[in-house]
């Protein structure tokens, strides 16, 4: 999700014991208690039953559609089917759904970027033909329109990120789970889906292997990072056994490995900012946080796919001042000032710009005199991709060829797919956020007709 807050080792979850029970606390008791004791009752044997709370068609009271994964793709295209007048399941592997959202909700949740149509879509690259009617539904308006929906008031910075005014995710999520419950959606926790037995879901739970025979499906599953919070890429094994093709998941949004020295260590958690980031042919101008392992921040993420390429890194430290500005001032340096004094006092950089400008510099043994051309490519020696897991989105996935223009996965009629899970990549600043909810909001309309349609 967009704008991800990264944070090493499970400090990141301690929050979700209290969310989940105040998550639980915002549905109607009685009828959740109600249905779920006529859920345990009918899948115990077997049946695949549900309470039939909003159902209609030929088989009211069965489980219509089953949505797997309780994110944002998922909750939107439950609430889409809902909408139709079906009876709907969601069920998610976690002890409490969306998750990941939340996390994004930690960094003040980026909803989306207001910018015109076009100028959204280019951030999505390679999967912005397939992926434009979808967007073109539900875009940076729609998004926006939706969150007030639900009662958030939002504001607009000066990027054009679209945040609200809460700064949130849980009010946003409270209101959306309250108005799923109003609509007969019903969300079951803790079982993890371990794929198909011939017509039947079958899902790992605490009360052991239990089955669903849904008429209709949408995976909204995620990708393949921060598993803790539920997105860890396992479905891809049992879609590629049901001949699904997938392309190979790889980090997007990436932080990046820096194996610094003892002289980095003081500035840990010091903010590079009014720097210009360079790879391959991707540029990016946005802060970045030395962290002990390496940089992370949204200046740095949007060039992952160049740097997956091979591409190295390079910054420009003062790319406000041009390369002969510099010369300039470079040659009417006394010569009793140090390098250091000047980069100081003449062109005033922060501690933490000098100490990566040496730092830098000692790897590639800087020739005397050549320190303006490198202050404006200064190249970040043994710069890589942290851990996939570890990023905040990945690439890869079902690829566009695997579904119809509804979301359909060819191999497996009557099973849709949303979010993450599809082979789409884009840049954080909202670009996530909006892309997750236009395909789910589309598979949950298009479920929806296929399922009409089939009665």
């Amino acid at each position: 999700m967009a704008d991800l807050v990264q944070q090493d080792g499970g400090s990141a979850l301690a929050p979700f014991e209290f969310w989940d029970q105040m998550v639980q606390a915002s549905a109607p008791i009685r009828d959740r208690t109600a249905a779920e004791r006529a859920d345990r009752i009918a899948v115990r044997h077997h049946t695949g039953k549900v309470a039939p709370r909003g159902a209609k068609g030929k088989r009211a009271g069965m489980a219509q559609a089953l949505v797997i994964g309780g994110g944002p793709a998922g909750l939107i295209a439950a609430e889409e089917l809902a909408k139709a007048g079906h009876s709907v399941v969601v069920a998610d592997a976690k002890p409490s759904v969306a998750r990941k959202f939340l996390m994004a909700g930690k960094s003040g949740l980026n909803l989306t970027k207001d910018e015109p149509f076009e100028t959204l879509l280019k951030s999505y690259g390679a999967a912005a033909d397939w992926l434009r009617p979808m967007i073109a539904e539900f875009d940076a308006s729609e998004v926006q329109t939706w969150a007030r929906g639900l009662g958030q008031e939002l504001f607009t910075g000066s990027t054009g990120r679209v945040f609200p005014v809460s700064m949130k995710a849980s009010p946003l999520l409270r209101a959306w789970l309250a108005r799923l419950a109003d609509a007969g959606v019903q969300v079951r926790t803790r079982w993890r889906w371990v794929g198909w037995d011939g017509a039947q879901s079958v899902f790992d739970t605490d009360e052991g292997r239990q089955s669903l025979s849904p008429d209709v499906t949408v995976l909204a599953m995620g990708g393949a990072s921060w598993s803790r919070l539920g997105s860890d890429g396992v479905w891809a094994d049992v879609l590629q056994d049901n001949g699904v093709p997938l392309a190979q998941f790889a980090p997007a949004n990436s932080a990046i490995s820096v194996d610094w020295s003892p002289h980095m260590q003081p500035h840990f958690g010091a903010a590079l900012k009014s720097v210009q980031w360079m790879a391959g042919e991707f540029e990016s101008r946005g802060e970045a946080v030395i962290s002990a392992t390496g940089l992370e921040g949204g200046g740095l993420y949007s060039l992952t796919p160049a740097l997956r390429a091979g591409a190295d890194l390079f910054v420009d430290l003062v790319p406000d001042v041009t390369a002969t500005t510099l010369q300039d001032r470079l040659a009417a340096k006394s010569s009793k000032t140090t390098v250091s004094q000047w980069l100081k006092k003449s062109l005033k950089l922060q501690p933490q710009k000098i100490a990566l400008f040496h730092e830098m510099s000692k790897r590639c043994a800087l020739p005397k005199g050549q320190e303006a051309n490198a202050l404006k490519q200064l190249p970040i020696y043994g710069a890589g991709l942290r851990p996939m897991d570890e990023a905040i989105s990945t690439a890869g996935g079902i690829q566009s060829g695997a579904f119809n223009e509804g979301l359909m996965l060819t191999k497996r009629p009557g099973v849709f797919c949303a979010g993450e899970m599809l082979d789409w990549e884009a840049p954080t600043g909202g670009y996530l956020l909006t892309a997750c909810l236009a395909t789910g909001r589309w598979a949950g309309r298009a479920a929806a007709d296929w399922l009409d349609q089939s009665n």
